[in-house]
């Protein structure tokens, strides 16, 4: 099985003598091999990430050589879904660009080869220039709380995008807010934008099953517990998660809010040994909210 894609503006220059999955395939190769130290972000289980420059722009290639069937046997085993090449990330990037959801931009994806120990594929994207993660944005909350507007804002904008995601059948499966690059020039004025990385994990269905919400739901709570998190903010986000609002929520999906609850708790207690830290009380919370 062979796919191939290479966006327009990328068809001119270094690249454009690339007309198959094969030469895209080795150039990339020959890139990831050739990258210097610091522009390495991941080598390992037959999946390397690197930074590259390409005619003066900047961009994040992941190539993949295949995992073994050792690797695939193991994940098995344990009972994960193994991720065996780049077409998961491609295939979840243009379902949530269909959705609205702010994400990666591919420059370039090409697939090779029926065995999956030994598939070869990449995906380019576009460094996203501008941004900061998530995590470290609200790493400080908890001692330095934001402004109440600016809280409110990323709380509408983060349960925008997770009900955007799974209603269109996608689920990360590494949900965490280091995975969210807020962009910086949006903080001081209009929606705040927020794009989803790190989707080489993703799967995509006609629709997202519970099992799978819920693990969402929970690694986003979980990466948020020590942000000084409140009642309000947890009701916010719900009420905004579902189109019929914190009612529905309450009255309808008051299991799925549950599992996410103990989930949440339950990955904190394994990463740090000891129970969350309490909710919090809301600060400056206007009249009326």
């Amino acid at each position: 099985m062979t796919d191939y894609f290479l966006r327009a503006d990328m068809q001119e220059g270094t690249l454009s003598a690339l007309t198959g999955a094969d030469s895209l395939l080795d150039w990339a190769s020959h890139g990831a091999d050739r990258a210097l130290p610091d522009q390495v972000y991941r080598d390992r289980q037959g999946r390397k990430t690197v930074r590259l420059e390409i005619d003066g722009k900047c961009f994040f290639l992941k190539l993949h050589r295949g995992v073994g069937w050792a690797e695939i046997g193991k994940n098995l085993l344990q009972g994960r879904l193994p991720v065996v090449g780049a077409t998961n990330e491609y295939r979840a990037i243009r379902a949530l660009e269909r959705a609205g959801v702010a994400t990666l931009s591919v420059a370039a994806f090409a697939s090779r080869g029926l065995n999956p120990a030994r598939r070869r594929s990449l995906v380019l994207t576009d460094e996203l220039a501008g941004t900061v993660s998530l995590e470290t944005f609200c790493a400080h909350w908890s001692e330095q709380p934001p402004l109440f507007a600016l809280r409110q804002r990323l709380i509408v904008a983060l349960a925008g995008l997770a009900r955007r995601m799974h209603d269109a059948g996608v689920n990360h499966r590494d949900f965490y807010l280091c995975h969210f690059h807020l962009v910086t020039d949006s903080v001081a004025r209009g929606p705040l934008r927020c794009h989803l990385i790190d989707l080489h994990r993703a799967q995509c269905r006609s629709r997202t099953p519970m099992r799978w919400r819920v693990k969402d739901l929970a690694g986003l709570y979980f990466s948020a517990m020590d942000c000084g998190l409140t009642l309000r903010d947890l009701q916010r986000f719900a009420r905004h998660y579902h189109p019929g609002g914190l009612r529905h929520a309450v009255k309808e999906e008051v299991d799925l809010w549950r599992r996410v609850h103990r989930a949440a708790h339950a990955l904190y207690h394994k990463a740090n040994g000891c129970a969350p830290p309490p909710l919090g009380r809301q600060q400056g919370t206007p009249r009326g909210r």
